[in-house]
């Protein structure tokens, strides 16, 4: 008889799953290394073509050297710009609006553990942000939070809450610190660096 790493009998259909998942999580782990290699690649034509080629819908242009995890769920929309050193998070749908500016070194999680489970499990919750939004240098945004249109997250912030529309919010956790003025946005964020 088989058991889980918690001592829960297994019958054989869940030992069949198991090992299905054990499979495709080591092709996921290779995908990944791949996908680490091709952001080393100082060109966002040949980044983005293997970006789509691993499922991400990729309209705006990442920056090098960004991390993913399960990108077939990540969608970011046109003029976006992701900034260097960005981890995003497929494990859930993580979408990312028009003409949104990330900065550099930003975590954006969709998956955590479950602190008072008994088995510690993952949990997963969408991300969404909306169009016009930035997030400042090194913020961290964790599974289940919706950033507003046009809002904004200050440097270094942890977003455990939705952001309003128009919002700007900072802070560990983050918190409504003001507001944004202009709330009639149209601009487009340009070109992105040529070797970033």
């Amino acid at each position: 008889m088989f058991t889980d790493r918690n001592g829960k009998p297994l019958t054989t259909e869940e030992v069949i799953y198991k090992g299905i998942t054990r499979l495709y999580n080591v092709g996921l782990d290779f995908e990944l290394y791949f996908l680490y290699l091709v952001g080393h690649i100082p060109s966002h034509a040949i980044r983005k073509l293997f970006y789509r080629l691993a499922g991400i819908k990729l309209e705006g242009t990442i920056h090098m050297f960004a991390r993913f995890y399960d990108p077939k769920n990540i969608s970011i929309g046109t003029d976006s710009i992701i900034g260097d050193h960005a981890f995003l998070d497929g494990r859930d749908a993580l979408t990312i609006g028009n003409h949104v500016d990330i900065a550099s070194q930003v975590t954006i999680y969709n998956s955590e553990h479950d602190i008072n489970s008994d088995t510690f499990h993952a949990t997963v919750a969408p991300v969404e942000i909306g169009d016009y939004s930035f997030i400042g240098p090194r913020a961290i945004i964790l599974p289940g939070v919706k950033i507003g249109r046009g809002a904004v997250v200050a440097a270094g912030a942890v977003v455990t809450k939705d952001v309003p529309d128009f919002a700007i919010a900072g802070g560990v956790p983050a918190k409504i610190i003001g507001e944004r003025e202009n709330k009639d946005l149209h601009y487009r964020l340009g070109r992105a660096r040529l070797f970033q």
